[in-house]
């Protein structure tokens, strides 16, 4: 069996269960590495931060008070970029399937044409970008703005090879996006300016070039909706693990990110160095967790049956993140913290992601008793969309001017 490598058709092969990246492209890999961090902050001896579960329960009663006051019958849709599409009442996604005549099998695959470069397009746009959305007379920001932005993207065609075909998402159109084309779905210009753009426009050019060299999972067309059938494929009858459509993921979008560490011809993606944990690398796969979560809706539609979703993470952001510190379940031993631009691979940074993954499942336990509901009817990803996202964006609100988060990360518009 062959490593998998960064070019080349036909690089998407199993990655060998003896090599050194396997133990690290998974959720469980995830949960070993972050729950050693929370080890040693409950022993008092993290590097920087400081562990107090004498707050849990404050937390997690403003979390269930914002997914009460959000969601009264507790009905509460996963976790997705699909909650963007829906900003303001208005489910544009489902208006543009509707006039397209979308049905069956194809909806999912221009479902997943849509949400994967939309996810990736989805890290912090900074606090100066908007999005009008004209048609319904919207000024959105952030990740709403952004996804309703990608949305537009995607109706016009620009992702699609094919003019007879619009509303899809090839490689070689991927592989010819410009600055330019984006720069204009975006609304971007000298006085609305989008944190990442170019890093942006060169992970979807890279993910043409991944998709283009892989079609044991995107087909012979390349395209991304192709995924769908891969994935129905390797269905056991109508059930899909969620730990199987992550895996699935990681290795073929590995060579997607860039400037990752690479293990023996593996890129790794969303990891990064501590030296407090076993081998040194802590993976959080935080964006392509998000695309798993958002893979959910489209399968299901498509009559499969997803399971095992508490296999996935809380995802390691500055919305969850930032409850843990603006609530004070975690506190930085050094102030500086607050004040610094951060990039995404200092120590700090690492192990407050690390308690972040580890304290929402704490929280979502919490959570779960005082609604008293069980894990099975109200899994972790309803959990963050009622639920602990909302609730980092609404403490930031109360907290400081514009709902900012606590901290400042240097984006490159591939992590946050």
């Amino acid at each position: 069996m062959t490593t998998p490598s960064h070019a080349g058709a036909g690089w998407h092969t199993p990655v060998p269960r003896n090599h050194p990246a396997a133990a690290l492209l998974n959720a469980q890999a995830v949960r070993r590495q972050c729950a050693q961090i929370m080890a040693k902050a409950e022993q008092g001896g993290a590097a920087h931060f400081t562990w107090h579960p004498e707050r849990l329960m404050q937390v997690a009663e403003y979390v269930a008070d914002t997914i009460q006051s959000r969601y009264p019958d507790l009905a509460v849709p996963y976790h997705s970029r699909w909650r963007h599409f829906e900003t303001g009442g208005v489910d544009r996604w489902r208006q543009l399937a509707a006039h397209a005549g979308l049905r069956g099998s194809e909806r999912a695959r221009t479902r997943i044409d849509l949400v994967i470069p939309s996810v990736l397009l989805d890290a912090g746009a900074g606090p100066d970008w908007w999005y009008l959305d004209h048609a319904n007379n919207m000024r959105l920001a952030r990740s709403e703005g952004l996804g309703i932005a990608s949305l537009a993207l995607f109706a016009a065609g620009v992702l699609s090879a094919d003019r007879t075909q619009s509303l899809r998402t090839d490689a070689s159109a991927l592989a010819a996006l410009t600055e330019e084309s984006v720069a204009a779905a975006f609304q971007v210009d000298d006085g609305n300016p989008l944190v990442g753009l170019p890093g942006r426009v060169q992970m979807l050019r890279r993910l043409g070039e991944v998709v283009e060299a892989t079609p044991a999972v995107f087909g012979k067309a390349r395209r991304l909706g192709n995924l769908f059938d891969y994935l129905a494929d390797h269905a056991h009858g109508k059930t899909i693990n969620a730990a199987f459509i992550l895996e699935t993921l990681l290795i073929a979008l590995g060579p997607v990110w860039p400037g990752r560490i690479v293990l023996d011809g593996v890129s790794l993606g969303d990891c990064w160095g501590h030296p407090d944990v076993g081998g040194g690398l802590l993976p959080f796969h935080k964006l392509t967790q998000w695309l798993t979560y958002s893979m959910l809706e489209p399968l299901e539609e498509a009559g499969y049956e997803v399971v095992g979703l508490d296999e996935l993470t809380g995802l390691p952001e500055y919305r969850n993140g930032g409850l843990l510190l603006d609530l004070g379940l975690i506190q930085p031993r050094d102030p500086a913290f607050f004040n610094d631009r951060l990039t995404v691979d200092r120590p700090d940074v690492v192990e407050w992601r690390a308690l972040t993954v580890i304290g929402l499942d704490r929280i979502a336990d919490a959570v779960r008793e005082r609604l008293g509901v069980s894990a099975e009817a109200f899994p972790l990803a309803r959990v963050l969309e009622g639920g602990t996202w909302a609730a980092g964006r609404r403490i930031a609100a109360e907290r400081r001017p514009g709902g900012t988060p606590p901290v400042n990360i240097l984006s490159d518009g591939t992590v946050f």
